[in-house]
């Protein structure tokens, strides 16, 4: 692979013209298309949305778990001139009804378990059951050729999982998912002999890259919808997985499994985003998967993804972000507006040709996070700052210190509740945490610790260990164990319902 990636831009479509034809591309529970299948069934889906939703430019709206259609759908909205708006399986009827709203879409495309769940007035827009698109589909006959949509053309609007008030659609171009996958099939060296197990949701960017970044690569996806961890394993040896990529609630109970030899030796590489590694994690994934590359990456759905960290590094330091993506310009803004100094904190601010055209008809949220680059910047241009808060080190690598919003003022003092969870997990007696900051007359805010026990572990030991290891102001001052933490619809664990759930048990 070249030192420097094309960054030429093609439509997204062209994707399925990538791979060898009679390479597999899409693993499908009842056949496997090649890439000259995957191109063909494009092309006839394709046809079949413009002949439905003939306006250029129209949104039209997927609620469905990893079936072909959902797969398919990124390009073929594409070629059809339309907008694909993916919807999160996981979502209920309120939200969807949401999405729906604001995007404007003019189809929902879904399964009939899903559609019976939508009350009067949840759409607006016609829905119709997979299983008819594909016997119209059928019935119509013909494709449509690949397209030559402009680079700059809105290609997805991507709703966030709404953490701070409703979901808001991100805008993302032709120009910004074509340089995505270029730039992830680049870095994670993806090669046509690649199978990549896609275990996220496909509305979430990461789990959407899933697909692209493969099909650039010209290498094999195995979508998976799995009800347990176990199933990731059986998936692995089935299909011979090569890559995983997967959120660290995930990652954690992969490596709590038993996996047999052969299999844990088939994974080439383990990537993660959605929250950070923490040094216990970093070092069960290397035990578990001796012969895996492990990547740690950040990103922003605004962004795609800005930061990884080079395998090589990772056992040196297992809790950096890394350094910039291909195509990406990552910024350390100090509170002056200036360049930050080695080991400065301040605010992410990345640059470049992934960043998103903005939210989707909401000028004022835009304005808030698309500005201006900083003057120093190389790239210019409209940037992304993030509101999260870095450091980079005297090598140059990104460290994670929390967001800006989500600090915890404690005493008088800025608590990063990553900072917090990291060292209770570093006991060894916690395997998962989430530190949030509750109303508190004497201290401002006390710093609440939810924590999820390793088996066997002696919880009565938790707060003496942390109160070597930390200030006192960092303690926390009470502790919540759960048998099992919530998760959020994109996999990561659910610090908006935590906190819901502690303010509630603190009313008198």
């Amino acid at each position: 692979m070249p030192e420097t990636p094309d960054p030429t831009v093609y439509p997204l479509d062209h994707l399925a013209l990538r791979g060898e034809r009679n390479a597999p591309a899409l693993v499908l529970k009842d056949r496997t298309l090649s890439h000259e299948a995957l191109n063909a069934r494009v092309g006839s889906l394709a046809k079949w949305l413009k002949s439905r939703v003939g306006e250029q430019g129209a949104r039209v709206a997927t609620w469905l778990p990893k079936t072909e259609l959902a797969c398919l759908m990124p390009l073929a909205a594409v070629r059809a001139g339309l907008v694909h708006v993916p919807i999160n399986p996981l979502l209920k009827r309120a939200q969807v009804a949401h999405i729906l709203a604001d995007s404007g879409s003019s189809l929902l495309i879904s399964n009939k378990g899903r559609l019976d769940t939508l009350e009067v007035g949840d759409a607006a827009c016609p829905v119709i059951e997979e299983a008819a698109v594909w016997a119209e589909v059928e019935a119509g006959g013909g494709e449509l050729p690949p397209s030559d949509a402009a680079p700059d053309s809105l290609a997805a609007i991507l709703y966030t999982s709404g953490s701070t008030g409703r979901p808001k659609g991100v805008m993302l171009s032709q120009a910004n998912l074509w340089l995505g996958a270029v730039s992830v099939a680049h870095y994670l060296k993806v090669a046509p002999d690649d199978a990549v197990l896609a275990v996220l949701p496909l509305a979430f960017d990461y789990g959407q890259n899933q697909l692209l970044s493969t099909w650039y690569a010209g290498g094999t996806v195995v979508p998976l919808d799995y009800l347990t961890p176990r199933d990731v394993v059986k998936a692995v040896a089935k299909h011979g997985v090569t890559t995983i990529a997967a959120v660290p609630p995930l990652w954690l109970q992969l490596t709590e499994l038993e996996w047999p030899t052969e299999t844990a030796q088939c994974l080439r590489r383990l990537t993660n985003s959605g929250g950070a590694l923490t040094v216990p994690l970093v070092q069960a994934l290397r035990t578990k998967f001796p012969a895996a590359e492990l990547y740690a990456m950040y990103g922003l759905t605004e962004a795609f993804r800005s930061t990884y960290l080079d395998p090589s590094l990772v056992d040196q330091h297992p809790t950096s972000m890394g350094t910039a993506i291909p195509f990406a310009e990552v910024m350390v803004v100090n509170d002056l507006g200036l360049e930050a100094q080695a080991q400065q904190e301040g605010e992410l601010v990345h640059a470049g040709p992934l960043v998103a055209q903005g939210y989707w008809q909401d000028a004022e949220r835009t304005a808030e996070r698309f500005k201006p680059a900083p003057a120093f910047s190389k790239l210019g241009g409209m940037a992304v700052w993030s509101g999260d808060r870095v450091k980079r080190d005297a090598e140059g690598l990104l460290h994670f210190v929390g967001r800006r919003d989500a600090m915890i003022k404690t005493s008088g003092n800025r608590v990063s509740p990553q900072e917090v969870e990291e060292a209770a997990v570093a006991t060894g007696i916690v395997a998962e945490a989430v530190a949030l900051g509750l109303p508190d007359p004497q201290l401002g805010q006390a710093i609440h610790l939810v924590a999820r026990a390793v088996s066997g572990a002696d919880r009565s030991e938790l707060i003496p260990a942390l109160t070597r290891s930390l200030p006192n102001f960092m303690v926390p001052r009470h502790v919540h164990w759960r048998e099992a933490m919530p998760v959020s619809p994109n996999g990561k664990l659910d610090r908006v319902a935590l906190a819901a759930e502690l303010a509630e048990e603190s009313q008198p």
